[in-house]
């Protein structure tokens, strides 16, 4: 068998390898793309303005200090609001759609949105003017840069030749889309206090909250991984509330490709175990069942049990810029609403997004049979999921408020929401109003997600 037969048989029974782009392309990054991917220039209409980033931002606010914001936020929180939200703080909407004139919106809608509104008469969408924020360090502009060309993708999960920045800026496949929501530069560690909720059909609150230690592996770029890592991060989270769950430990290692690792520390039992669970369909601890652990970052994991087919890009409404519903000023009750969140608070504006299919696989396993994602262009950030169920009805509608954080910098998702359709409740995390801003100043060890320190 010749060489080029050998190939080809190997592509049929492995799936087509998907190589980087050509040197021309990537040569359009920074030119007529942004240095991740997106359309640099505006839309035609207008309405969609060319890419900013960096330059939106004041000095104060790419010079923000933690201990600093931490005190304003406790002594003087509508000034943390204010300081954070920069001019976006007296933006005015320049339209409300309601379940009235949500046709004459359709297309800008995902399906998620037109069930809330045809759900709730209150639901409504605040829409601002489109402000393109998102950026990141030039550290992950010369990676992805070079990713552009040496980053490929055998199937859905054998990723090679991508270090630190997003591996297919110019992507070619519904997958591809996903693996730089995966791998995206979310900071090189956090510390972070997590409020989060279920709200029920009838308005009542059951809170919850734990404290989550993140290290990134892949996309750090103080303290670069070896050429032959195989981590994309560490994650432990502890529960503080409710009592009954309290000092529950959970510890992930999140390998780029293959199962991930997992333990669990039950303080009860006063003894670590490993949890081979923790992924695809099965719940996450303290979310009663609304939320599945690969709906955590409004998805994470592998890829496997999926078909993923890209849709195109095309101008959607996503909440976006949205630090309002992260306020400071703002109480946990102020955000959570019977029916949905306050959408008072919400932020939405128009940006041409990635519109990504999953089909679950004939022989795979899993409750949701297709989700459509729409991420946004800017910043690789999934902004919002539909979920069908097994036969075929929308069954959850994720949704993540983003927001650039300019001293960092990158585009974070607080809070999200998983909306279910069918029983009227929904769980919210990310809730930051009530808990000091996350620390993305510390440093872990790599000792610091051992399983023997879970007890500490």
């Amino acid at each position: 068998m010749n060489q080029l037969l050998k190939a080809s048989v190997l592509l049929l029974l492995t799936g087509a390898a998907h190589a980087g782009v050509s040197a021309a392309e990537a040569d359009r990054l920074g030119k007529d793309l942004t240095p991740v991917g997106a359309e640099m220039g505006a839309s035609a209409d207008g309405l969609i303005p060319a890419w900013k980033g960096k330059s939106f931002y004041s000095q104060a606010q790419l010079d923000i200090n933690r201990p600093a914001l931490v005190a304003m936020g406790r002594n003087n929180p509508p000034a943390a609001y204010a300081l954070l939200a920069g001019k976006l703080a007296d933006d005015k909407p320049r339209l409300t759609i309601t379940r009235a004139n949500m046709a004459q919106y359709a297309t800008q809608l995902t399906e998620g949105h037109k069930a809330m509104f045809r759900l709730y008469p209150s639901y409504k969408m605040n829409v601002y003017p489109t402000e393109r924020t998102g950026f990141f360090p030039e550290q992950i502009y010369a990676a992805t840069k070079k990713n552009a060309t040496s980053a490929t993708l055998q199937g859905t999960d054998d990723l090679k030749g991508a270090a630190i920045g997003f591996p297919f800026p110019i992507p070619k496949t519904g997958a591809e889309v996903i693996w730089n929501h995966r791998l995206k530069y979310r900071g090189n560690a956090v510390r972070l206090v997590n409020n989060s909720a279920i709200v029920s059909q009838d308005g009542g609150i059951q809170q919850s909250r734990f404290i989550a230690d993140v290290k990134f592996v892949y996309a750090n770029y103080k303290t670069p991984a070896p050429a032959d890592n195989k981590l994309a991060l560490y994650f432990m989270a502890k529960n503080l509330a409710p009592a009954r769950v309290a000092g529950q430990t959970t510890l992930v290692h999140e390998p780029i490709m293959g199962s991930r690792s997992a333990w669990l520390f039950d303080p009860g039992l006063g003894r670590v175990r490993r949890a081979p669970d923790v992924g695809f369909d099965n719940p996450t601890l303290g979310a009663d069942g609304e939320q599945f652990n690969d709906q955590v970052d409004t998805f994470n994991g592998s890829l496997e049990r999926y078909d993923w087919k890209l849709i195109g890009k095309k101008p959607m409404l996503i909440a976006y810029n949205s630090l309002r519903m992260s306020s400071p000023a703002l109480k946990v009750k102020d955000v959570l609403t019977k029916g949905h969140a306050n959408q008072d608070h919400a932020r939405y504006e128009l940006h041409r997004v990635w519109v990504v299919e999953a089909t679950l696989k004939s022989g795979q396993r899993h409750q949701f049979k297709k989700r459509r994602f729409y991420v946004d262009e800017d910043s690789w950030a999934i902004a919002a999921v539909d979920c069908y169920d097994n036969r075929d009805q929308l069954w959850k509608f994720q949704e993540a408020h983003l927001a650039t954080l300019p001293f960092l910098p990158t585009v974070s998702p607080s809070p999200e929401f998983i909306y279910d359709l069918l029983s009227g409740r929904y769980y919210a995390t990310g809730l930051l109003n009530e808990s000091d801003i996350s620390d993305w100043t510390i440093d872990f060890k790599d000792s610091h997600f051992l399983p023997q320190s879970m007890s500490k």
